[in-house]
């Protein structure tokens, strides 16, 4: 364990990360505070329109686990078992995340997230600031400015040790760049996304399928709809910038109507706010982040999507940054200083984050369009057939990704290979009558190592 003459560490961002890495290190015997530029969720209109709603997978309960926190959270989640498909013609088609619901993602609020972590932060013992925004910081000195811009007044702190947690616009990490390079890169989706509502039933209910992941593929655009608990769901157009239908042709309310009638009919039927809902909220950009390092000695270190923000198409942003929690935590634990815990935490964390940020561009191309297709319907009848075989070797990617704690890299990697086998196996074949079992059966024993933590 690191031993400092204050243990104190100052996080900036009192959102997700920020508040789970505060009840971490709260309990490590860490002094820890938080500075948060917005007002305190718990008390103030929280921010609408920008959020998605989070997929809670295995690593995120983990790491509720971890912090003693998981009941709390799981109390306000919603089960979804898989994807409810909505094709342009036909009925909804359910397609199963796992095998059973054992295997299943839960929605969750952010809100609702972010003010149950909050309060327990403050419980374990850590200190909360809000209306602080980063301003500049002096890391030689060991002195930050934060203003509040309600009355553009400055506050200024001494500090030992910064820790990013304030998302893709990261402050820290612009005062960090500006110190020393980071290689910064942002490569943005040129498609965005605009988040609008379907209200619960007049006695409260749910108004579709409560326990699913809503999508309306579309080809190069797609709809999806979450479930909260109180009966809402939280919908998300993706649509390009550019082209037709696209953010450039779709600009009022009259117009996203009019888009809804034609391609998400059932979807528009849903949405009574629809006007309303696309005037007020602003469309959301899609990036993934690139850096090259994630700290400066022991002076700062960046976590979750201050360090490397993706797009949100594999619900997997969330559940990145608590796996990063408990790593950073981890590494203060076994390192004898914070600039080699800070070293390691890098070292450790950012192949496994460059791994899911491929995955998830790779999954908006499965969800907008695939996942309607039927070869790839095919060689996911043969994924689950294969599973059922070897269920310790061809363990499917989405089992990796979301209900094992795999490392990203690694299930990357096994993803590559599996997706060959699929794609060779059924080619030419619109069913599994002719497959070759024991070509796949040789193949599989030689290229796919039992996987740890596989049942």
């Amino acid at each position: 364990m690191i031993a400092t003459p204050s243990r104190s560490l100052s996080i900036i961002g009192a959102g997700l990360a920020g508040s789970l890495l505060a009840i971490l290190l709260s309990r490590q015997g860490w002094q820890i505070t938080l500075y948060e530029r917005r007002g305190d969720p718990r008390v103030s209109d929280y921010e609408s329109g920008r959020s998605i709603n989070l997929a809670l997978a295995e690593r995120g309960r983990h790491a509720l686990r971890q912090a003693g926190v998981e009941d709390a959270v799981m109390a306000k989640a919603v089960m979804m078992r898989g994807r409810m498909i909505h094709p342009r013609e036909g009925e909804p088609q359910l397609q199963r995340y796992g095998r059973d619901d054992s295997e299943v993602i839960w929605s969750i609020h952010r809100k609702d997230l972010n003010t149950t972590l909050l309060q327990l932060a403050e419980d374990a013992g850590a200190t909360v600031h809000f209306h602080r925004r980063l301003h500049t910081v002096d890391f030689d000195a060991g002195y930050a400015r934060f203003i509040d811009d309600r009355d553009d007044q400055p506050h200024d702190i001494r500090f030992d040790t910064l820790i990013g947690a304030d998302g893709a616009g990261s402050a820290l990490r612009a005062a960090m760049n500006r110190k020393q390079p980071l290689d910064e890169r942002i490569a943005f989706l040129d498609h965005s996304y605009k988040e609008l509502e379907i209200p619960p039933t007049d006695d409260g209910g749910f108004r579709i399928e409560a326990n699913a992941l809503h999508i309306w593929p579309r080809g190069h655009y797609m709809c999806i709809a979450l479930p909260n608990d109180e009966g809402t769901f939280t919908v998300t157009l993706f649509l390009p910038n550019e082209g037709d239908p696209s953010f450039a042709t779709t600009n009022s309310g009259a117009e996203a109507e009019a888009l809804f009638a034609r391609d998400f009919p059932d979807a528009l039927a849903l949405i009574p706010n629809l006007r309303r809902d696309w005037e007020q909220h602003p469309p959301g950009l899609l990036g993934t982040l690139h850096l090259k390092h994630w700290h400066m000695k022991g002076r700062a270190v960046l976590i979750g999507d201050a360090a490397h923000a993706m797009v949100p198409f594999h619900g997997q942003g969330m559940n990145c940054a608590f796996e990063d929690c408990i790593a950073l935590a981890g590494h203060l634990l076994e390192q004898d200083s914070l600039g080699e815990a800070f070293a390691a935490f890098e070292t450790d964390r950012k192949p496994n984050a460059e791994a899911i940020q491929q995955m998830a561009l790779e999954n908006y191309l499965e969800m907008r369009d695939r996942v309607a297709d039927p070869q790839f319907l095919l060689q996911r009848e043969l994924e689950q057939a294969l599973q059922a075989r070897w269920p310790t070797r061809f363990v499917p990617h989405y089992t990796m990704v979301t209900f094992l704690r795999t490392p990203y890299a690694v299930a990357l990697a096994r993803t590559e290979l599996q997706r060959r086998m699929l794609e060779d196996a059924t080619a030419g074949h619109d069913s599994l009558a002719h497959i070759d079992w024991a070509a796949l059966e040789r193949l599989v024993h030689e290229q796919l190592p039992v996987l740890e933590g596989a049942h």
